[in-house]
């Protein structure tokens, strides 16, 4: 278990493409955001018009994403080459919709190399408070 000062949260800014079309797009800006106190996840906040909408999906499975076609369910990652852009195509799926954005593969790739200086691969268990989970879970 990690012993040190945890790190503030990291997070980026990105404009992501909704796919609405073959040939149409909506830019929507988002925000990623880690930290080693959930050091597992990756949290995603759209914002459209007037309103938030925040996804947590593992950060193995954005990963994954770049370099391969990953994911079942509510949340799939593939790469892609889109007008000659290299980019990171996330589909979200909940029983109230669906949407396909693609991410500008380069500002995922530094988004994750950031996230990796907090916590490395492979290292994420040694900043998981299991403690504290369990207390949190029996209202303690």
């Amino acid at each position: 278990m990690h012993t040190g000062p945890i790190p503030a949260i990291i997070s980026a800014e990105i404009t992501l493409n909704l796919v609405i079309g073959a040939e149409y797009g909506v830019p929507v800006p988002a925000r990623f955001s880690y930290s080693a106190h959930d050091p597992l996840s990756v949290t995603a906040e759209f914002h459209a018009a007037d309103s938030r909408v925040q996804w947590v999906f593992a950060r193995d499975l954005l990963h994954a994403g770049t370099k391969h076609p990953t994911g079942d369910g509510d949340v799939t990652c593939w790469p892609a080459t889109i007008s000659g852009e290299r980019v990171v195509c996330i589909a979200l799926r909940s029983p109230t919709g669906q949407a396909l954005l693609e991410a500008p593969a380069d500002d995922i790739h530094e988004f994750l190399e950031r996230s990796y200086d907090v916590v490395p691969v492979g290292r994420e268990s040694d900043f998981l408070d299991l403690d504290g989970l369990i207390r949190d879970l029996l209202g303690e």
